[in-house]
């Protein structure tokens, strides 16, 4: 069994004296991982940074076995991140993120092109909240928890949406929580495409897109507590605004 493909690595462990075992998502294989031999060593090591873009070909006996990959460069996404705080915050939460949720080897493309295009403005700081919280999105929507923002769950209304509901993800007007109104989730205008997405009005949005991820997304993964990643990134955020 073999193919070839260019993906995104999402992490590199040791594995044994000279070799790693790397996660890369492409997207004709999803999520998927293997063996690099000899990936500890001094030319393989730092191609091996999460965030990456690599050229990877897979081989294995049998279809069900880990495999080895050979890996090529593509381009490193390492300078971008690592010279900014942020931005390394932010790259981190990306990779762990794909890694928790994503089911191993299944595709999913559109997700994959919305991440490469995400991790490309990694050196754009007044871009990458914004386009974070959109991918967030995508990420639900991909999973099977997308929100529904285009009307009131209660009135039908399409216009003075304020609020989401924590329970079906839909939007709610004022008037259609009505008692409720303190159970809902904000829906900043930013959510919506709209407005001058202030970041005060971001990380509004992260507080609603964190709750599905951890109540409906991670909840129905076994459980699992969301990568640690995602609240670092998040409080980094709110202390730079």
């Amino acid at each position: 069994m073999e193919w070839r493909d260019q993906g995104i690595l999402l992490s590199a462990r040791r594995h044994g004296e000279t070799s790693a075992i790397i996660e890369v998502f492409t997207p004709t294989q999803g999520r998927h991982a293997g063996i690099v031999r000899g990936g500890t060593s001094r030319k393989i090591a730092p191609i091996l940074q999460p965030g990456a873009q690599l050229d990877v070909a897979w081989r294995a006996r049998l279809e069900g076995h880990i495999g080895a990959f050979t890996v090529e460069p593509v381009r490193s996404r390492a300078v971008s991140a690592m010279s900014d705080r942020l931005s390394l915050a932010g790259l981190n939460t990306v990779t762990a993120l794909l890694s928790f949720c994503l089911p191993e080897r299944e595709p999913h493309p559109p997700l994959y092109h919305r991440t490469q295009a995400l991790l490309d403005l990694l050196d754009q700081g007044d871009l990458w909240p914004l386009a974070y919280l959109q991918w967030e999105l995508s990420l639900l929507e991909e999973m099977g928890y997308g929100l529904d923002l285009t009307a009131c769950a209660v009135t039908g209304a399409t216009d003075a949406l304020v609020f989401v509901s924590p329970k079906s993800g839909r939007a709610v007007t004022r008037e259609g929580a009505g008692e409720w109104a303190d159970k809902m989730l904000p829906l900043p205008p930013v959510l919506l495409g709209e407005g001058e997405a202030r970041d005060d009005e971001i990380l509004q949005g992260f507080k609603t897109t964190g709750y599905f991820l951890e109540q409906h997304l991670a909840r129905n993964l076994g459980g699992r507590p969301l990568p640690e990643a995602r609240a670092r990134y998040v409080d980094a955020f709110s202390r730079q605004i």
